[in-house]
């Protein structure tokens, strides 16, 4: 079974999670690394008009065989999520932080993380679109954690103080669970520990999952 997923489970041994941390990780890791780069680089137009012929030749070879459309999200028996194309936490994905996001298993969830010079809103900090986004994801999961997974209802971010680019922190909890809704709250903090924003979520199981439930058993999310 190939991506894309629609929250398939599928058998993957810890090895083989390992190794796909290894090989497409490491992509991603280059790629992030390679779109800093073009943002700071000073070198000179003709070595970049060469670097660009050079990064072009590459992706050409990449897209030689590859899926259509989004990777989607499957599941493995024990409920890890591979997402692997997701904007927060994607193995695969080199426009994610990305965000390694640790579980408690009793509904509260946390983060380190670094946000460079490509998470950039005004000059020196993060854009407030990626402190929602972040927030947005570790919200999401902690819902998950805590045995109410669903998708976003209502998102409600307050900005306290601006955030500075580089070393973050983000850590959520489960305050409420109400049949098919989770109540979550969260914080995102900067390298000082200082909270710089806070959030509030619902977060809804969607009528399909509970359709599942009713006919089946309830799915398994990550």
């Amino acid at each position: 079974m190939r991506a894309p997923y629609r929250y398939q489970i599928l058998e993957v041994s810890p090895e083989e999670l390992s190794h796909e941390r290894d090989v497409y990780g490491s992509l991603a890791d280059a790629l992030r690394d390679l779109g800093e780069a073009s943002l700071q680089t000073l070198v000179g137009e003709d070595e970049i008009r060469e670097i660009t012929g050079s990064v072009e030749a590459l992706t050409a070879r990449l897209r030689t065989h590859q899926i259509d459309g989004a990777y989607g999200v499957a599941l493995t028996p024990e409920g890890l999520a591979l997402n692997y194309g997701n904007a927060v936490v994607g193995l695969r994905n080199p426009i994610a932080p990305p965000v390694h996001v640790h579980r408690g298993g009793d509904g509260h969830t946390w983060a380190d993380f670094h946000l460079n010079a490509l998470y950039e809103g005004p000059p020196g900090l993060v854009h407030g679109g990626v402190v929602a986004l972040i927030l947005d994801q570790m919200l999401g999961e902690c819902a998950a954690d805590g045995g109410g997974p669903g998708m976003t209802g209502t998102l409600t971010i307050r900005y306290q103080h601006p955030t500075v680019l580089g070393d973050c922190s983000a850590e959520a909890w489960v305050t409420e669970i109400a049949e098919t809704k989770t109540f979550v709250r969260g914080v995102l903090r900067d390298a000082s520990g200082q909270e710089t924003a806070e959030a509030t979520g619902i977060f809804i199981l969607p009528r399909w999952v509970r359709a599942k439930g009713a006919a089946d058993e309830p799915a398994s999310w990550g």
